[in-house]
């Protein structure tokens, strides 16, 4: 079994309610910060669109037209939230003002983690023998980006989105068994694994689909250490891009190579990003529905960055640096770096190291300033790292800390 221990059920009580966290950012001397930018989508069609649009614009001649500018003959696509859509006003800034504030106001109220259907969370396996079991169902699902969001039509893995996170330890023998519910076939891939040509999951090349109502037993030894993925590799760009993709961990066989040793992390945390159905989101959540990630103050964290999706996404942490120390499941060992902006491309995967030694709430979110903030306000790549100190950390764990997705806890 991997040293890794997922959450106890104690730890899902109340979400942190906005009198919480911004006496947090009192205490800390912190605050949430964000820069003020426009939204966009890519269309059903190869042509990119800017919006929304406020009701109500400033006069051209009080806001001239940036060069390269998209036309405003082109209508905003769906990407966006309308439960951000302003009021005819006008004072469309006052507008901006008022709608930004309530939008942030619901990320404080805890909205991501009152959403039902969490993913990422870890997966227990059976054992048969020396041998990892892991049995897994492919499911449509209906899935909300956010609170005022209508749900979509989408996919996951035992009905969520991400799907469960497997953890294993290098050398252990793995049999993940998929069950396919979908109305279409499917197959699965375990990306970044060095498995055996007929257990890598691609459909017509090393298996055949597998139907609906089937299944496909995948076996194989988790030979290559770090953070990996597992994901539909048929009719890819809809599959993945409605939600069928998870993380598959594979922990070193060294204990002392493990991130809780070699930097002592005690947050290990798996944000997978995603950029097809629903517009812009961190682990199956747009904005204001992401959750921030809540350290003390001296912690030392773990995030490993995944791109599920079709664009690059340039991370970026406000407050404090991130040390980058894997690629793609591969150490870096002395060519880690430090930096405050890190890209992610599709399908790579990048571990860093935070230490958190800064109070305050600060802002994490991809640095196209198009997926992340708009005329009403942030959304979609968008959430929050919290910074407390030791006395707003002890008052959070009387009152009822809340149980993030995302975060697994390592154990010392």
């Amino acid at each position: 079994m991997t040293d890794i221990e997922p959450p106890t059920t104690s730890d899902a009580q109340e979400p942190i309610s906005r009198r919480r966290l911004l006496a947090l950012g009192a205490i800390t001397g912190g605050g949430l910060v964000a820069t003020a930018v426009a939204a966009c989508s890519p269309a059903a069609t190869p042509v990119w669109t800017y919006g929304p649009r406020p009701s109500a614009l400033p006069s051209p001649a009080a806001v001239a037209p940036s060069a390269g500018a998209p036309s405003a003959s082109v209508e905003p696509t769906g990407s966006h939230d309308p439960s951000h859509a302003p009021s005819a006003s006008a004072s469309p800034m006052a507008d901006h003002d008022a709608n930004a504030k309530a939008v942030v106001d619901r990320f404080l109220g805890g909205e991501g983690a009152s959403l039902p259907g969490q993913g990422n969370q870890p997966l227990a396996p059976t054992m048969d023998g020396d041998t990892k079991v892991f049995n897994l169902t492919i499911d449509p699902i209906e899935h909300q980006i956010n609170a005022q969001s209508d749900p979509l039509k989408a996919l996951g893995f035992d009905g969520t989105w991400p799907g469960p996170r497997i953890d294993v330890t290098e050398g252990d023998k793995v049999r993940a068994t998929f069950t396919n519910r979908m109305a279409e076939s499917t197959g699965i891939h375990f990306h970044g694994q060095r498995l055996p040509n007929a257990m890598d999951g691609v459909p017509h090349v090393t298996q055949e689909p597998i139907p609906p109502g089937g299944s496909f037993t995948y076996e194989f030894v988790a030979r290559a250490s770090g953070s990996h993925m597992y994901h539909s590799h048929h009719n890819a760009t809809d599959q993945v891009g409605r939600g069928l993709l998870g993380a598959f961990i594979v922990q070193p066989k060294d204990a002392a190579q493990r991130y809780d040793r070699l930097f002592g992390a005690t947050q290990d945390i798996v944000w997978i990003s995603n950029d097809a159905l629903g517009g812009f989101t961190i682990n199956g959540r747009g904005f204001p529905a992401t959750t921030p990630i809540v350290a003390t103050l001296g912690e030392t964290i773990v995030i490993r960055f995944m791109n599920e999706g079709n664009m690059m996404h340039p991370w970026h942490l406000h407050g404090m640096p991130m040390r980058v120390v894997a690629r793609d499941g591969h150490p870096l060992g002395s060519a880690a770096f430090t930096c405050d902006t890190l890209s992610v491309s599709p399908g790579e995967r990048w571990d860093v190291v935070i230490t958190c030694d800064e109070p305050g709430a600060w802002a994490f979110h991809c640095h196209i300033l198009q997926h992340a903030e708009g005329v009403d306000g942030m959304f979609g790549m968008v959430t929050a790292l919290v910074v407390q100190d030791q006395a707003a950390a002890a008052a959070l764990k009387v009152a009822g800390a809340p149980a993030y997705s995302c975060v697994v806890p390592v154990s010392a």
